[in-house]
């Protein structure tokens, strides 16, 4: 797993450099800034509603006497995809964006929840109900 990681770290920075040269010289330097400027804002605008939407509707199933679990991972991948927005690059702002809003996010939920269960079962990730 970690070797997966460094070799995103190297690879994605990589290929954001070599997106934003070729924006550049097709749709120039400051259209190119501009965007990168624009998906930021509206990037966390979106991680700010998603956000906000997420917490409230965790206090209502609190409240209710709920346990918000699906909520959780709306969390982890809103505060995810919040963060990778604020990175310059077309890339991290595409994944950024497929985290914030609510169909794809959807998507990477499922797809966690499975990962997560399999590491339980497997006994690499150990869940302690409370009685």
């Amino acid at each position: 797993m970690g070797k997966w990681f460094v070799l995103l770290l190297i690879v994605v920075p990589a290929l954001e450099i070599g997106i934003l040269i070729l924006s550049g010289n097709t749709i120039g330097i400051w259209p190119t800034i501009l965007l990168i400027i624009l998906t930021g804002i509206l990037g966390a605008w979106l991680a700010k509603r998603e956000g906000l939407h997420t917490i409230r509707t965790a206090q209502v199933q609190m409240q209710n006497g709920e346990v918000p679990g699906g909520l959780v991972l709306d969390g982890i991948c809103i505060l995810i995809g919040g963060a990778v927005l604020l990175t310059p690059g077309f890339i991290t702002d595409a994944i950024g964006f497929f985290l914030l809003i609510p169909y794809t996010r959807g998507m990477i939920k499922a797809l966690l929840q499975k990962i997560f269960a399999k590491l339980i079962q497997n006994g690499n990730i150990v869940y302690y109900r409370r009685k």
